[in-house]
């Protein structure tokens, strides 16, 4: 059985408002919250993806690496940002930025396989993630525009130039 605090964090995410108690608790089954100190590593560029991840309080930067460039912080996440999303994608087999806690993080993290399971077996349930998820991907995708765009503007005058 769930626990009743993982029960209650669920409830008052706004992407799930539309479930009902059980659907709740199925969640919540599923789901576990954690807490990461300021600097600590949530998942590297290149790792497996295992999880969907929820941010409830504080700051997580993500960043990507950029051949000669280095690392560039894509955006930073704050509280109800979801993370891991590329988890409920078959295309993408890894995780495409490293996540790092910029100040001390507690988050929801619910587990990838199940709740991929969870989704094919309660058709509400996985209508509503999967909407949820395609808006995040949108999302990215312009964020992740926006930043090329900026980062080509300020190295226009040496366009091939490899520094960044």
């Amino acid at each position: 059985m769930a626990s009743t605090v993982l029960t209650e964090t669920l409830s008052t995410i706004p992407w799930f408002v539309e479930f009902n108690r059980a659907q709740i608790a199925s969640l919540a089954a599923i789901s576990e919250i954690q807490t990461f100190e300021s600097g600590e590593v949530l998942y590297h560029e290149g790792d497996k993806p295992v999880n969907l991840i929820i941010i409830l309080e504080g700051q997580v930067s993500v960043e990507i690496d950029v051949l000669q460039c280095g690392r560039v912080k894509m955006y930073v996440a704050e509280p109800l940002d979801i993370l891991g999303w590329s988890k409920l994608t078959p295309v993408i087999r890894q995780r495409y930025a490293t996540a790092i806690a910029k100040t001390k993080t507690v988050a929801l993290t619910i587990d990838g396989d199940q709740l991929l399971d969870l989704c094919e077996s309660d058709n509400q349930i996985g209508y509503v993630i999967m909407r949820r998820i395609a808006n995040v991907s949108a999302l990215n995708v312009l964020t992740t525009k926006l930043q090329l765009m900026e980062l080509l503007v300020h190295n226009k005058a040496s366009y091939y130039d490899t520094t960044c």
